[in-house]
């Protein structure tokens, strides 16, 4: 794809403006750092900053059997939800290889708001396997990734940031984590969201007319001064999920990966009547998965990145999915899909980087506990 084919953000001109670093992503031209990944990751531990990520996609499902054709859809248990609340759950293939990770927001019992992995192509061949599951399920859907924007606004000082211009039915401050809430956020209609991919406290606007994005994110960033904020991008975002050891689809779970060999494991729910991939997944919970995602410190020899081979006294015993440099930690860690005889914490092992072997050891995850976690 040539640069002219890009896809741009509604704040793409934003990110210009800023000076930002573009480089082609999922199919978008996307800011990969600001000023430098490090400082902008350290504003959303310590402070706050704001990414964009408009390029998500968001498919609603609409109708009479909205809540169990979702359920059905999803690996997680989706009947019991509430109104405004949000779950994290794999959409499997009958094989039990994962089509996407996703989030799901139940507006109500006849509206579920799907976000999807960036790019049109996820978005797409999201949309097309949702609806080849449709059969005699009564519901409309429709891929409305173009129609939203979205920001996250990420770090300890969010709240505190956004609270005084968001109106709705409560303040931010009794949001809680995993629920969402309609209301108007510097005088436009949004749902914002007390989520986020990075493992700080923090929310997701998202405006129904995507122009809209580009007010609040103008305004969070002038607002945002006296707390600290940074705008962020792609660099910052991985590094941030990266520590807190949060899959990336493409890298850590795929078709071929499925929720039992990734720690996903609890978002399967065997106890449902039924589910795309349920049964090979249960065939596969009964004979034992044989291979597992694990962490991996690597105390020197360079970054291990997706699809490095890694060994145990010379044979092959599985591959890097993520690799990156911690910079709340200040060491480099990796995670690995490994066979299972060698995933025992303190197992040591060899990185291939570079043509050479570079150690490491099997760690815990994730690296840096998430918030809700410390």
């Amino acid at each position: 794809m040539s640069d002219n084919d890009l896809l741009l953000t509604p704040l793409h001109e934003e990110h210009k403006k800023l000076d930002a670093r573009m480089i082609p992503f999922d199919g978008f031209d996307m800011p990969v750092q600001y000023s430098s990944i490090i400082e902008e990751h350290h504003a959303v531990r310590e402070k706050v900053g704001i990414f964009d990520v408009s390029h998500m996609g968001e498919i609603e499902i609409k109708g009479p059997d909205a809540l169990s054709f979702t359920d059905f859809l999803l690996t997680n248990r989706i009947s019991n939800m509430k109104d405004g609340s949000i779950k994290y759950s794999p959409m499997c293939y009958p094989h039990g290889g994962q089509v996407d990770d996703l989030f799901v927001y139940k507006v109500e019992s006849d509206f579920i708001l799907l976000v999807v992995n960036a790019s049109p192509n996820f978005s797409a061949k999201d949309e097309k396997w949702i609806l080849e599951q449709r059969n005699n399920f009564d519901v409309n859907i429709e891929n409305k990734s173009k129609d939203y924007g979205e920001v996250a606004i990420q770090g300890p000082l969010a709240e505190k940031m956004l609270n005084p211009f968001f109106k709705g039915d409560l303040p931010l401050s009794d949001l809680r984590r995993f629920k969402f809430i309609f209301g108007k956020l510097f005088d436009k209609d949004v749902l914002i969201s007390r989520t986020g991919y990075t493992g700080e406290d923090g929310f997701e606007v998202y405006t129904f007319r995507a122009s809209d994005i580009i007010n609040i994110w103008s305004q969070v960033l002038k607002e945002g001064e006296n707390f600290g904020i940074k705008p962020c991008g792609l660099g910052a975002r991985d590094t941030t999920r990266f520590e807190v050891a949060y899959w990336l689809y493409g890298n850590d779970i795929d078709e071929n990966i499925n929720p039992l060999e990734t720690g996903q494991g609890w978002t399967v729910k065997f106890d449902k009547a039924d589910f795309i991939g349920k049964e090979s997944l249960q065939t596969i919970k009964k004979n034992g998965i044989t291979r597992k995602l694990v962490g991996l410190s690597v105390p020197q020899g360079g970054i291990p990145r997706n699809k490095m081979e890694v060994y145990k006294d010379n044979q092959k015993i599985g591959f890097i999915t993520s690799g990156n440099y911690c910079p709340s930690l200040k060491k480099v860690y990796a995670m690995a899909i490994l066979d299972l005889p060698y995933t025992q914490i303190g197992t040591q092992v060899d990185i291939i980087i570079r043509n050479r072997p570079v150690h490491a050891e099997i760690v815990s995850m994730p690296f840096l506990a998430p918030i809700n976690r410390r």
